[in-house]
């Protein structure tokens, strides 16, 4: 491990005394291509390869969906997971008080959202500091990551925690890379710029230096917009994860109004005080968004449906036959049909096939192929 941090240590500092302009940007370039290959091999040796990744701490994965909160020693995430689930988490004023991941449940409009305490990370954490790989790897399982900060010195942390997660391969705020890469038998590097003709970072060249690094001599490689060497790498490493994330700054009672209105310019901000229980409506508010989650009741024939018990999906996978799969992984056998009533419907009810996109709080019933016409459900409204 030692030989691994000198050899990033070495890269890091040619980078940092390499000029940046078109002549060097190949090889920078390949110096990036060479870092994030090193990164991986310390994160693969610390045995982050076998096993899913993440569970660092053996947190069993419970509820509709997973929200870490991240963040420097005693900065109040136990004091947050307290007030928002009444999970018991020792709190105290000093630091590394909380020295595992303390998971609690949340019961919000009608989803199970699992927080998860993580315990605080230092600087140097994505290298093996402290439990950091630990805390890093488990945060790569959340669908939303809160980073908790403290209001007296937020962007100094904020900057620290970001390198710690991006250098562990978790991109915040992002959606993946617009490249279509695609390795072939011969035929060489193929690179084709997106269709603006906007290549400010890459050209073939760096893309040729970029693949050289990954001992890829025959590719096809194109551009849906203007990404950067660090896109593609991303790309050819394929092990990025993509969270939203919202900045939680706690302990606003400790600053002044003028100084709380300085951090309004940040974005996917939140302002919270976990001690004197300030706005932590406008926090589960925020990760709600954030979540991007979709609520749809089950309606038995013969039945009124079930509005307490809502199937959860995320928005990107809410067809019907991703609700049958939900709901048990042999309906979608005998599915001939669905009634739904709702928004993504112009009739209450409307018939659909499987491949129809539901919305938030869209009613949904179930018909099998083996139901007679006689046992066709009713048409009345929910």
């Amino acid at each position: 491990m030692a030989d691994v941090m000198e050899k990033i240590a070495a890269i890091e500092l040619e980078m940092s005394r390499t000029q940046k302009n078109k002549a060097t940007a190949a090889h920078l370039g390949s110096l990036k291509a060479k870092l994030a290959k090193l990164r991986r091999d310390l994160i693969e040796g610390s045995g982050a390869k076998s096993g899913p990744k993440g569970e660092g701490f053996d947190v069993t994965k419970t509820g509709d969906c997973r929200v870490g909160m991240v963040g420097f020693p005693s900065v109040g995430k136990s004091t947050l997971l307290n007030k928002l689930t009444g999970t018991f988490s020792e709190v105290a004023a000093y630091e590394f008080t909380t020295l595992t991941c303390i998971p609690g449940v949340i019961r919000y409009r009608g989803a199970k959202i699992q927080l998860l305490d993580l315990p605080g990370i230092i600087e140097g954490a994505k290298d093996g500091k402290g439990r950091g790989r630990q805390v890093i790897s488990t945060a790569r399982t959340c669908d939303v990551i809160v980073i908790v900060l403290d209001a007296l010195k937020p962007l100094t942390h904020k900057r620290l925690i970001e390198h710690e997660l991006e250098g562990f391969g978790i991109r915040l705020n992002k959606e993946p890379p617009k490249i279509t890469f695609k390795k072939k038998e011969k035929g060489g590097i193929n690179f084709t710029p997106n269709n603006a003709g906007e290549t400010t970072f890459l050209d073939a060249d760096t893309v040729k230096q970029i693949c050289g690094e990954y001992k890829i001599q025959h590719a096809d490689v194109k551009l849906h917009d203007d990404c950067t060497d660090e896109d593609l790498i991303d790309v050819i490493e394929g092990s990025r994860v993509y969270v939203p994330c919202i900045y939680a700054i706690n302990k606003i009672d400790q600053i002044t109004v003028e100084e709380l209105n300085l951090l309004d310019k940040m974005k996917h901000y939140c302002p919270v005080s976990a001690h004197k229980e300030w706005n932590l409506d406008g926090l589960l508010e925020t990760v709600w968004e954030y979540l991007d989650l979709v609520r749809i009741y089950t309606k038995p024939r013969g039945v009124n449906p079930d509005y307490e018990d809502p199937v959860v999906l995320p928005r990107r996978a809410c067809t019907v036959e991703d609700f049958c799969n939900r709901l048990h992984k042999g309906i979608i056998k005998s599915f001939k049909q669905a009634l739904v009533w709702g928004l993504s419907v112009k009739h209450r009810p409307q018939r659909v096939g499987k491949d129809h996109v539901l919305e938030d709080e869209d009613v949904v019933q179930i018909i099998k192929k083996q139901l007679a016409r006689s046992e066709t459900p009713s048409w009345k409204e929910p």
